[in-house]
């Protein structure tokens, strides 16, 4: 088997920078609520799929689904901060899947009191290139942990 020309070792690591900032651009969005820009972060028939532990949420398929969901989730929050990991990708052509380590940081209001709900979720994504652009086909993510506590914000 012939070794990749460099040319090809270039593609690829530019279609692994291109992921890696569709990821983050994602995390981006969702900190500064922009939930209807993160949508077009989607492939129009993109799909969403969570978990909670070991309980799934309903899935959700399309960008308006998307968007009418997560609008109201991030709303009811004060502050959002996503901070991403570990990222490794494979890239067969057009297609790409993924996974990625996050911890997603929510600070609300409860009885008159700020509650940090710290969230360790790992993504497993599908990609396809359309049009030249990475999108996300499929997100699987799963809050595999959570920590509830008071705090006092800085």
């Amino acid at each position: 088997m012939a070794a990749a020309s460099l040319e090809d070792r270039i593609r690829y690591l530019e279609d692994i920078a291109e992921l890696k900032r569709l990821v983050d651009t994602f995390s981006n969005l969702a900190d500064d609520r922009k939930v209807r820009e993160q949508t077009f972060l989607f492939t129009e028939d993109g799909i969403v799929e969570t978990w909670f532990g070991e309980t799934p949420l309903p899935p959700l398929k399309g960008r308006k689904q998307i968007e009418e969901s997560w609008t109201p989730f991030l709303a009811g929050f004060e502050a959002i901060y996503h901070m991403n990991g570990q990222f490794v990708a494979d890239i067969k052509g057009d297609e790409a899947t993924a996974v990625h380590y996050c911890t997603v940081e929510l600070i609300s209001s409860q009885g008159g009191s700020k509650v940090r709900n710290s969230n360790g979720v790992i993504y497993n994504d599908s990609y396809v290139r359309q049009d030249g652009k990475w999108l996300i086909a499929k997100r699987v993510a799963r809050f595999t942990w959570r920590d509830m506590h008071p705090f006092t914000p800085a």
